[in-house]
């Protein structure tokens, strides 16, 4: 016998939220599941502020820089990214979350969660057309580069992350 699973929408899961039945955990909406994030641990908030401090400084007005917020990338996927570097839309945002084609670059940093950010959200960003994905693999000490959405192209550089 098959089991079939739930999946969700965007416009549930926003539900789901809004009554407060998600409240206190820490969820994404990937593919129509609602998967829990892991913890950040102190090398993963570090990292994450200090790219956030720089890349904020460093674009100015060009883009803007998001920490670990939503973006709508389908009916069915609404992934948290770590860093999102986003077309600088003013208050659009104040009403809904970025969408794939404001999205100009996406990082992750991976500590127990490398598995889930080189399949299923690699997958994920480069079938919405996601221009560039990066993920710091906090325990190789690497940094994991995709460009080319469409060919899923992997450049592989080691770091002194």
């Amino acid at each position: 016998m098959a089991i079939a699973l739930a999946r969700w929408n965007i416009d549930e899961y926003h539900q789901m939220i809004a009554t407060g039945l998600l409240e206190e955990r820490h969820l994404e909406l990937l593919q129509g599941d609602i998967v829990e994030m892991p913890p950040e641990g102190p090398e993963h908030a570090y990292l994450g502020t200090r790219t956030d401090k720089y890349l904020t400084r460093l674009l100015g007005d060009r883009a803007e820089v998001r920490q670990s917020h939503p973006i709508t990338l389908s009916d069915h996927s609404e992934p948290e990214p770590d860093i999102a570097i986003v077309r600088p839309l003013g208050g659009e945002y104040r009403y809904r979350h970025p969408n794939a084609e404001e999205v100009f670059w996406l990082i992750e940093y991976a500590n127990t969660s490398l598995a889930k950010d080189t399949d299923i959200k690699r997958k994920i960003y480069a079938e919405n057309g996601i221009p560039e994905y990066w993920i710091a693999d906090l325990q190789q000490h690497r940094l994991l580069i995709f460009r080319n959405p469409q060919s899923q192209e992997l450049t592989a550089k080691s770091s002194g992350l």
